[in-house]
């Protein structure tokens, strides 16, 4: 099993900035790609981006690229994501997620772990 511990979460004002951290726990030689996903009130959960946990290669969603930036720390075992100029629109519960599969890195179903979420809200 691998549990994951996610931080970071506030309230920012349009076009702020906020880093969430993702630290996982346990069985983690089998993880092999760490994702952040969102869900939004009445909307249905969905990807925001996903690393590689060795080699790092990463993928965004297109909504998110060229603000957002995940990256993770060999050295304190965490990935992170650094969101930058954030809009409303961003406003949702933050989730980290891991796969013990080297598969589709957009895709929830392919995720075997969660982490409990951190509220992330940007006032306009």
């Amino acid at each position: 099993q691998v549990q994951l511990v996610e931080s970071g979460g506030g309230l920012v004002q349009a076009g702020g900035s906020l880093r969430l951290s993702c630290a996982p726990s346990g069985r983690t030689f089998s993880v092999y790609i760490m994702a952040w996903f969102r869900q939004a009130p009445g909307k249905e959960r969905e990807f925001v981006a996903a690393i590689r946990w060795s080699g790092g290669s990463v993928f965004y969603a297109d909504s998110v690229k060229g603000r957002f930036t995940i990256t993770r720390d060999y050295a304190e075992n965490t990935m992170y994501l650094q969101m930058n100029s954030l809009k409303p629109e961003d406003t949702a519960v933050y989730y980290c997620a891991a796969s013990r599969s080297n598969t589709d890195p957009y895709d929830r179903d392919e995720y075997h772990y969660w982490g409990q979420g951190t509220l992330v809200t940007v006032s306009s």
